[in-house]
């Protein structure tokens, strides 16, 4: 029938999962993203976000978990779904008139506390921690989705209390200030206006002990109140 639109085969999809994973060096006031190196073709040798082909009978966050599971050790983390890349051609396995199989990439970001992140190197030669501006090209569209998920890790820092799930039970402020510093740049906010409106939000709670660290004087240990929070979830909220 003349002036209808040709009708295209279906896909036929591969699902991945590629992980983004960052770290916080406050001591050396550093953020930092964990590289692995491929071991097979294509891309053999070159550094890339750790991922995975999802198996039969698992799913998306299931093979996230495994993948970190595979590659660190950890006691608190943040994990969320970040986007999915599907792009024509964005893995060189695809055929070239792409009619056979596709390559999707749903992609997570994590954040965790550097010192806490124990590397794991079994069967691999390639793993480590990059410092974010020293990233080198890598495999597939890996620096869009790091550059992605640089972006939503600041966003959520700045709207939701994402920094207490990697904080420690009980922390000070200056703690979470030099998180928050290491994230966004020290140009965010000054010390003094941070703890201001941080304490007045009302759902950082007072433990009652103090901590010394250096020679000044010992600092108040705080609990991140869920409870007290609970009324502002789901609403805009600026925390800096």
């Amino acid at each position: 029938m003349s002036g209808s639109k040709p009708r295209y085969p279906l896909a036929d999809f591969k699902v991945g999962v590629d992980n983004v994973i960052f770290s916080v060096d406050t001591d050396q006031n550093r953020l930092l993203v964990l590289l692995v190196m491929r071991q097979q073709e294509p891309y053999r040798d070159c550094w890339c976000l750790p991922g995975t082909l999802v198996r039969q009978g698992e799913s998306l966050e299931d093979a996230a978990y495994r993948i970190l599971a595979e590659k660190i050790r950890v006691k608190n983390l943040y994990l969320e779904q970040l986007y999915t890349f599907g792009e024509v051609g964005r893995d060189p396995r695809e055929a070239p008139n792409s009619y056979g199989t596709r390559y999707l990439s749903v992609s997570y970001f994590a954040l965790v506390r550097f010192p806490e992140a124990e590397l794991i190197a079994d069967r691999v030669s390639g793993i480590a921690w990059y410092p974010l501006k020293q990233v080198p090209q890598l495999a597939f569209d890996h620096n869009r989705i790091l550059e992605y998920g640089h972006r939503r890790l600041c966003n959520k820092l700045e709207y939701s209390p994402v920094a207490f799930d990697v904080l420690p039970e009980s922390f000070t402020l200056s703690d979470l200030y030099q998180l928050y510093a290491t994230v966004l740049g020290e140009n965010f906010s000054d010390y003094s206006n941070f703890r201001t409106k941080l304490l007045k939000l009302g759902f950082l709670s007072d433990t009652g002990e103090k901590v010394s660290k250096g020679a000044g004087r010992p600092a108040s240990l705080y609990r991140f109140d869920a409870e007290a929070f609970a009324p502002f979830k789901n609403k805009p909220l600026v925390f800096i």
